[in-house]
């Protein structure tokens, strides 16, 4: 089967891993043989992706276990751009286009992520035989 993954979740959020569920979940469709079509980062989800997330010793690395596992496996990874724009999450291009004289800004999106809209959900969910929401 061919899954969309939607993640809302912030990576060390208190409330039981939902993140984690989520990784622990895509991890397991690809064992078994499943498809992951793309993963969709939405809300406090994009701060799966910040490069700028320091794991304390110790404890679990979700945002470079994401990356890892999205590099080895190619899965598109989207980031919604107006959730990751107003959590200071930017790529080269927003970056750039931000930038100013006043403030000095670095773009902290892991690679192997984009950021894009929600049509990209959609299509997602068009082209998915399954989408699944972690919230």
């Amino acid at each position: 089967m061919l899954f969309t993954l939607v993640i809302h979740a912030a990576p060390h959020s208190l409330l039981g891993g939902t993140a984690y569920n989520a990784f622990q979940f895509a991890q397991t469709l690809l064992q078994e043989g499943h498809s992951i079509y793309r993963l969709f980062f939405y809300g406090e989800g994009v701060n799966n992706l910040n490069a700028q997330t320091i794991t304390p010793q110790g404890e679990f690395n979700l945002p470079g276990a994401w990356q890892a596992l999205i590099n080895e496996h190619n899965i598109d990874s989207v980031v919604c751009i107006a959730a990751a724009l107003r959590r200071g999450l930017l790529d080269e291009k927003e970056k750039a286009r931000h930038q100013t004289q006043e403030r000095i800004l670095a773009s902290n999106l892991l690679k192997g992520s984009e950021l894009s809209g929600l049509g990209q959900l959609i299509e997602a969910t068009s082209k998915s035989d399954r989408t699944i929401t972690f919230a």
